[in-house]
């Protein structure tokens, strides 16, 4: 499966974007989505992820409150609303797939290319 995030760019803190992840070639109902970010000087961190079916979503304790996963199949693609952001979520974003969720960036098989989400103070 190919994947292409975007939605990212420059905002203010207390603003929100809505980041997308659309899927093209196998099935994608059949993978978990998570996303995940990279601010600079630091490791890759989870941030969501959510079920093949979209029953389950899972955040990390930064996101909780703030950011929304969501998917829809139909359209193969999967969405993460933030709100609230503050400048130390700027980072760039990645959404990665795999046939069940995870937290560890190293057990996902897919990857996006990564779109970057600036929140200026």
């Amino acid at each position: 499966v190919q994947l292409q995030a975007s939605g990212g760019g420059l905002v203010q803190a207390g603003g929100s974007l809505r980041l997308s992840c659309a899927a093209s070639g196998r099935s994608f109902s059949n993978y978990a989505v998570g996303w995940f970010r990279r601010a600079p000087g630091k490791e890759r961190e989870f941030v969501a992820a959510i079920t093949r079916s979209g029953e389950r979503t899972y955040s990390a304790d930064s996101a909780k409150g703030r950011f929304t996963i969501s998917r829809d199949n139909a359209k193969n693609t999967v969405y993460l609303l933030m709100n609230s952001l503050k400048p130390e979520d700027t980072a760039v974003y990645y959404c990665a797939a795999n046939p069940d969720v995870r937290y560890s960036a190293y057990e996902y098989d897919y990857w996006g290319q990564g779109t970057l989400v600036t929140v200026s103070s």
